[in-house]
């Protein structure tokens, strides 16, 4: 077959179509770059330029999405290049009254736009880039932490209903802007689908209509991603939404690549498992689950990539390893 560019892999991949090879790619944070929209713009496009990778996700720090209701927090040195939380800004029921939607095109939301739009003029070719999202109830459970979440919902449910509109729109507002800067579609993160956060019922009610208008408002963008950041997830509950692609922990969480195609009729991100393999294992052993991956979607409808971000101290050479192994696949 003949090369196809990155745009053409991907646009390939997302219809099912034959591929010269799968699309590949892995993300990571970048701490105290990720502060700055040059600085984190520089490195996301070097880190491509470095792996050549199929796709650009410009990925800030998850703190960007309320640093603007008045968050407060650090680079503590955590694995994975996060932030940590100072100080939450939800102390108590009534705080939820003071939640409104943002001006996206202010504050830490425009410095992270603005860091899209340098990525898109610098990119230099046809790659896609996506632009890292959190869903409304994400920016909810970053507002309260983890401990105090479900129980405001499950105890506070007028006050979250109110919150959470008002964060939908915020959010709404961010996907419509990011597809203007020239995004290709946006990568919305979700912890909450999954059966130890809430029930499908809770989900549904409290959850999915964000997710819903937040990609109605990324329509425009043609390759956009569902991300289920956990480790139970509601699979088949979000089957049905209107998107491309769906990431998820394969390897730890399932269901399998095999069983998640007969589900999710896009086509899948994912095949390798990040904190383990990825961060101790061998090339070869890299190599094999690669292999594995492709195997199992017959070589089709699939991005090869992680679950989610991968250690800082992951070995190059495993990524290295990785990016090869999409290539000789074919020669097994």
């Amino acid at each position: 077959m003949v090369q196809m560019t990155r745009r053409e892999r991907i646009v390939a991949a997302l219809q099912g179509k034959p591929v010269d090879r799968p699309p590949v790619n892995f993300w990571r944070h970048f701490p105290i770059d990720d502060q700055n929209a040059e600085s984190l713009a520089a490195r996301t496009i070097e880190y491509r330029n470095r792996f050549d990778f199929d796709f650009i996700k410009v990925t800030p720090s998850s703190t960007y999405c309320i640093d603007d209701y008045g968050a407060k927090h650090a680079y503590k040195g955590a694995p994975i290049g996060e932030r940590t939380y100072l100080e939450r800004i939800i102390k108590k029921p009534e705080d939820w009254d003071r939640i409104e939607p943002l001006d996206v095109r202010r504050g830490t939301y425009g410095r992270t736009l603005r860091a899209l739009r340098i990525v898109v003029d610098k990119k230099g070719d046809d790659t896609p880039v996506v632009q890292t999202m959190f869903n409304p109830t994400a920016l909810a459970q970053r507002l309260v932490g983890d401990d105090a979440y479900v129980a405001h919902i499950r105890h506070y449910p007028e006050k979250l209903e109110r919150a959470i509109k008002a964060l939908t729109e915020t959010c709404v507002r961010f996907a419509k802007a990011a597809i203007d800067e020239g995004a290709d579609g946006i990568f919305l993160s979700t912890f909450a689908a999954s059966y130890d956060v809430m029930s499908p019922a809770e989900y549904r009610k409290i959850c999915r209509p964000g997710d819903l208008a937040v990609f109605k408002a990324a329509a425009k963008g043609w390759f956009n991603i569902l991300h289920l950041h956990s480790q139970h997830p509601t699979f088949a509950k979000i089957a049905d939404y209107p998107i491309q692609v769906v990431n998820w922990h394969d390897r730890t969480a399932g269901p399998s690549l095999a069983e998640a195609a007969k589900i999710f009729p896009g086509c899948l991100c994912a095949g390798v498992e990040q904190y383990s393999l990825l961060h101790f294992g061998t090339p070869a052993e890299v190599t094999a689950q690669v292999h594995d991956a492709i195997k199992q979607m017959k070589g089709r409808r699939l991005i090869v990539a992680a679950g989610c971000t991968y250690p800082l101290t992951v070995p190059e050479g495993n990524l290295i390893a990785a990016r090869k192994a999409v290539e000789t696949y074919k020669t097994k």
